[in-house]
């Protein structure tokens, strides 16, 4: 059996409710791992709320985080980590021009997380766990360095606002992303070389893999670069239409009909 690089998102791809895997994915995932293919977790979250997940499948490859910003191993002493920030003094510019149209934002270093406003309606986004530190206040005051992650939640209907101040005066030094639908008041602020493709080929080009032996589950536009880096980019059913455009195969199963263990043991033909 040929082996391969297998790059999966989490959210909406691998959990199937934000927080769970299921445990017919969990073995087979496992099997796979234990045959000699690689499981490598690609995703927006933190190192902190990704590392339960690595560890419940039993992993011992590098995990990318903050989709590319940082891409790290816990579990290897050779292998080299990368960061990528976005400028402080951009940051702060951003913010407080931007301040009227805010109702709140945090920034990550890491794992420490760095608050304007510590509210209970925040907390779901802050995943302020497992050995995180956490500072509030005015970032002005709080916020010492250069940061992996943004994020800016607008005021109802002034998203565009804040993103037309980011296009306009950073245009190539600092990218928004907003989250859309229900979450069109989130706002991602990024480095243009911050994605999950560059990740994924950095971490492939150490574990020593070809294109076409790699593999790429997502379901959001954040995974777009991720499975264009791929040999084989695979939208989930329940993917966004930005991500279906630009994938080889599109799932007829989401994640949470095990979308993940279906397409793979067809391709493997490993059951």
């Amino acid at each position: 059996m040929e082996k391969y690089l297998i790059a999966i998102d989490l959210d909406g791809t691998l959990l199937y409710d934000w927080q769970t895997i299921t445990e017919e994915t969990k073995s087979y995932l496992k099997q796979l791992s234990s045959l000699g293919h690689k499981i490598v977790l690609a995703t927006g979250r933190p190192y902190r709320s990704t590392q339960p997940y690595h560890k419940e499948l039993e992993l011992d490859t590098p995990i990318i985080n903050y989709n590319g910003g940082l891409v790290s191993s816990h579990h290897d002493k050779n292998f080299v980590s990368y960061s990528l920030t976005i400028n402080r003094e951009y940051l702060l510019d951003i913010f407080e021009a931007n301040k009227q149209h805010i109702d709140n934002a945090f920034g990550e270093i890491g794992d420490d997380i760095y608050l304007w406003k510590d509210t209970e309606e925040i907390q779901p986004l802050l995943h302020n766990f497992n050995g995180s530190r956490l500072f509030v206040g005015e970032f002005k005051n709080t916020l010492k360095a250069d940061t992996n992650g943004f994020l800016v939640l607008a005021h109802p209907g002034e998203s565009d606002i804040i993103e037309k101040y980011v296009q306009e005066k950073y245009n190539g030094l600092v990218l928004s992303r907003n989250w859309g639908t229900e979450y069109n008041y989130i706002i991602e602020l990024f480095t243009p070389e911050t994605n999950k493709g560059n990740g994924l080929k950095y971490v492939a080009d150490y574990l020593g893999f070809s294109r076409e032996h790699i593999i790429a589950f997502g379901d959001a536009h954040n995974d777009i670069e991720l499975l264009e880096f791929a040999g084989t980019g695979i939208a989930m059913a329940n993917a966004h239409d930005s991500l279906k455009a630009v994938a080889d195969v599109i799932l007829e199963y989401s994640n949470k009909e095990d979308g993940i263990v279906r397409y793979l043991k067809e391709f493997l033909k490993y059951n």
